[in-house]
């Protein structure tokens, strides 16, 4: 059993708690609001550059705020292995770059590498000095392409033709981690530091790939969008998908949007119905398309399809979704 001055001390605690806790955290998120604002508000490429930095990892939340940076009139750029560092990097005052953290596939070891010779040596003047200045040995065919597919190469010259230079690039790369061993040999062969790579001639990508691979290793479109070709057709649709999920649900509206994942079950019946994840350039949603739908438009409920959609907001598992009607290519 308790003292009675213990339960009298515990009662005082008690009833301040009750009042000062929600005080103090109201007072604490209001200090922590008004400091945020005034850094977004003073020092808007640092402070966004620090948001996309702390929310990486998570794709919806970094597109949204790629859309508010843009929305800011600040540009968002695929990584460079002249200007990244490994988080997301200040340019100048309306530039960041993706971090090479951010690509995909791509370790962090070789990342700092390139920034330790960067630093050491300065910018890289062409693909020739940013292969031979960088004697990291897991600079591999996998994390090569990856930093090409990426655009952190861009400006070494176009993605098609360095891919497919690929091979030649990694055996440029090896003779020089082996030229300090060989060149110690009265009869090694040398690598010249001053050696340059031709490259062989290859057809320019397609900006559809470049967006795919964008997508894949960036997880979001950097140069462009798949809807901008569409650009006249997409002022049919009534609504974007960010109006249509926030104050449209329940309402037939119409939605337009880039295909990017679909999936496929039986119904009870037998029967093959669609959960698709479609986007536009303000937002995704899932789209639900029954056996019917599915039967009268299975040919554009495709990936990589620009489509027009009719259809109803609901919920599902407490998450917006889309019931398709109709359907049409765009």
């Amino acid at each position: 059993m308790k003292p009675a001055s213990v339960t009298k001390l515990w009662e005082q605690i008690e009833t301040f708690a009750a009042y000062g806790f929600n005080k103090a955290h109201a007072a604490s998120y209001g200090n922590l609001a008004y400091k945020t604002a005034y850094m977004k508000a003073n020092f808007p490429v640092d402070y966004m550059a620090a948001v996309l930095t702390a929310d990486a990892g998570d794709v919806e939340k970094i597109a949204e705020i790629v859309a508010e940076c843009k929305h800011m009139g600040i540009s968002i750029l695929p990584p460079s292995v002249n200007e990244s560092m490994g988080t997301f990097t200040v340019i100048d005052d309306a530039t960041i770059r993706f971090g090479l953290y951010s690509i995909k596939n791509f370790g962090e070891g070789v990342a700092n590498s390139i920034i330790a010779a960067r630093e050491k040596g300065g910018k890289f003047t062409d693909v020739s000095d940013f292969i031979s200045r960088n004697p990291d040995k897991n600079l591999n065919k996998k994390s090569l392409e990856s930093l090409i597919q990426s655009g952190a190469m861009d400006e070494f010259g176009e993605r098609g033709a360095l891919l497919a230079n690929a091979e030649r690039l990694l055996t440029f790369h090896k003779e020089h981690m082996k030229a300090p061993i060989d060149q110690g040999s009265l009869f090694g062969a040398s690598v010249s530091p001053a050696s340059k790579i031709k490259l062989d001639d290859a057809p320019p990508m397609h900006l559809d790939e470049k967006l795919t691979w964008e997508k894949e290793l960036l997880g979001l479109y950097i140069s462009g969008h798949p809807l901008d070709k569409h650009a006249a057709k997409l002022q049919n649709a009534k609504n974007s998908i960010k109006h249509a999920k926030e104050h449209l649900k329940g309402v037939e509206t119409v939605i337009a949007g880039f295909v990017e994942t679909v999936q496929s079950i039986l119904t009870k019946n037998g029967e093959r119905m669609m959960f698709l994840k479609v986007a536009d350039l303000s937002d995704n949603i899932e789209v639900v398309a029954f056996p019917r739908v599915l039967k009268e438009h299975e040919t554009i409920l495709a990936p990589g399809q620009c489509i027009m959609l009719k259809g109803k907001i609901s919920e599902r598992n407490g998450t917006p979704s889309f019931v398709a009607e109709k359907a049409k290519a765009l």
